[in-house]
């Protein structure tokens, strides 16, 4: 069983008292509770602090869910960037949680209907006091339900009832951006129902969990909040030999490695499955060992049991140099930074090494010798986690292959110009809508350098910017002869009289080095003009990663008014009677919500 492990409680309030040397992000919480869990607060912040993340936690009120979210609480503030809310079975309902066998099956009905409301109330409360993203922990299944043996069997069972609410709940959250609901089923079956609850402490003081299920909470909230703030991963990198299958091939050959068919190599095949999982979740897999690269793909090629094929592997690093070298080439091709990869690895020195000279890389160190873990681990590890799966995601491998091919072309031209035109690049722009508000906020999660500012946003604060008549949110899409890239880039602009202010700029990597991020500027500055503004403002916020965009404003007319917080910060300002043409330059098409045609 994968649990996140935690020091003693004391090592970590000792650790989080102690001055930091890193300058660490603020994250904001608020609990909304039926019950007690303050305990939980120690855990959010070491868990905060291990993601570079100072974290601050306010505690409503025990059982004050429906007072503090429909009549208004004064710490469910604009500036929160997550709410969590606890509300078990036994605090929402007593009589669903110890009466239930004495209902008829009217009063059941009545129940269900009245906490169903009280979802919807709640959800509401909270949104129209902040824009924060939403945690409810859902309804664990009862350990012991009400009518025994039977009740899995009956309708009118608690199993059903409990399994009806979270459904209802699940809708409940659907229905609001940026909700979701944390699986509580989930955490108690990797706890143990033995060690998740402490039914002396839910008499005593209304503190139905266990230190270890209240850390285990954490972990999974934690989850969420890192796919909020931009920490997902975007590549698994694995080794071959002892990873992949049992055994080394260059000694063993394609017959002697452990693959498929009884343990060990049944193992190994699960493994593959998780990995090719994460393929269709859009995850980028690549190769790197220490091997001969016609072994490996032999095994690719040719062995019966391998799920995990060709055309599953962005890049490869197959040979014999160290693998901190050959992760920075992947880096370089993929186009990602260090910090977007994880290593996955059976070798405690090949880790070590990496760990030691590429410290943005993450390790997911499997046990040596321990295959059957190898899928938990991965599984369990949470690097990958977003929260939302779109179009481009399941498409990504096929478009980083589509990117190999480009590659091609650009070597059989003479200048840029002409590889450009050769592509036949064609821009579409447009205005934000349900269909694109999940990928252009997920943009803001994942998109590190060419993001002027870096702010995060979840669902609900671009559906906020879409709804406000005060702000435009664009997206642009990029397709050539070879393939369409999909939604790659995003711009929200802020309306303030004759003003114009860019809160968010960004393009996705791999459309960099085109041409698109000027282009999609251009028709922005246009769309402001179009609106009635004269002056458009621009800020440029230093982040480790974006540096290659501080003199993005100054290279497109801009000049800079203000500089603060030691040039981390820089404002630019544009007249608008000096925007730049709408041309079509390299492009073959440019499509705008611009009713003008390019010219």
């Amino acid at each position: 069983m994968t649990l996140t492990v935690f020091p003693p409680l004391a090592d970590i309030e000792a650790a989080l008292a102690a001055p930091g040397s890193v300058q660490l992000e603020p994250l904001r919480l608020a609990v909304l509770r039926e019950i007690t869990v303050e305990p939980i607060d120690t855990y959010l912040r070491c868990l905060a602090r291990r993601s570079h993340m100072e974290a601050s936690v306010a505690f409503g009120g025990v059982s004050r869910l429906v007072e503090e979210t429909v009549g208004g609480a004064a710490y469910l503030t604009g500036d929160l960037d997550a709410v969590l809310v606890f509300a078990p079975l036994a605090a929402l309902s007593p009589v669903l949680s110890c009466g239930l066998a004495g209902m008829g099956r009217h009063d059941l009905r009545t129940e269900l209907d009245r906490i169903e409301t009280l979802f919807h109330s709640v959800l509401a409360g909270i949104r129209r006091q902040t824009d924060a993203m939403i945690l409810w922990h859902g309804l664990e299944p009862p350990l012991y339900p009400t009518f025994g043996i039977l009740d899995v069997q009956r309708p009118d069972g608690q199993t059903a009832a409990v399994a009806a609410l979270n459904a209802a709940l699940r809708a409940a959250a659907g229905a609001v951006a940026g909700a979701y609901v944390v699986d509580m089923a989930a955490c108690l079956a990797r706890v143990g129902g033995a060690h998740f609850y402490d039914p002396r402490y839910w008499h005593l003081a209304r503190a139905p969990y266990t230190p270890r299920a209240l850390a285990e909470i954490a972990a999974e909230d934690f989850r969420f909040i890192r796919a909020l703030r931009g920490k997902a991963k975007k590549c698994l990198v694995l080794d071959a030999d002892q990873t992949l299958w049992g055994g080394v091939i260059g000694e063993e050959g394609l017959s002697g490695i452990r693959l498929g068919g009884a343990y060990p190599g049944s193992a190994f095949v699960e493994f593959q499955q998780e990995v090719v999982s994460l393929f269709h979740r859009g995850v980028l897999i690549a190769l790197c060992s220490r091997n001969n690269d016609a072994d490996v793909w032999e095994v690719f090629d040719h062995h019966p049991d391998m799920v995990l094929r060709r055309e599953h592997i962005a890049a490869w690093r197959i040979n014999w140099r160290d693998k901190a070298t050959n992760l920075r080439e992947l880096s370089e091709e993929l186009n990602i930074g260090l910090e977007s990869m994880v290593l996955a690895d059976d070798s405690e020195f090949e880790a070590g090494l990496v760990r030691d000279q590429l410290p943005d890389v993450a390790i997911l160190q499997l046990p040596a010798g321990e295959p059957v873990e190898y899928r938990r681990s991965l599984a369990a590890c949470g690097h990958f986690d977003v929260l939302a799966i779109t179009d481009e995601d399941r498409t990504r491998s096929t478009m980083y292959a589509a990117e190999a091919a480009r590659r091609r072309a650009r070597s059989d031209v003479v200048d840029l110009g002409s590889y450009y035109r050769s592509l036949g690049m064609t821009l579409e722009i447009g205005r934000a809508d349900e269909f694109s508000i999940p990928r252009i906020a997920q943009l803001t999660q994942k998109t590190n350098q060419f993001n002027l500012t870096t702010r995060r946003y979840g669902e609900a604060d671009i559906l906020r910017f879409v709804r406000s008549a005060d702000h435009e949110v664009l997206w642009v899409r990029v397709t050539d002869r070879i393939g369409d890239l999909g939604i790659v880039g995003a711009c929200v602009l802020a309306y303030a009289g004759r003003r114009a202010s860019i809160d968010t700029f960004l393009l996705s990597c791999r459309a960099l080095g085109r041409g698109v991020e000027r282009r999609f500027l251009v028709e922005a500055l246009h769309l402001s003009r179009a609106r009635g503004a004269e002056v458009v403002q621009g800020e440029y916020i230093r982040t480790a990663k974006n540096a290659q965009t501080e003199t993005f404003f100054l290279d497109n007319g801009f000049a800079e008014v203000e500089r603060a917080a030691g040039a981390d910060v820089r404002t630019f300002e544009l007249q608008l009677e000096r925007v730049p043409p709408r041309e079509l330059g390299h492009f073959a098409g440019v499509s705008s919500p611009l009713a003008i045609p390019v010219g």
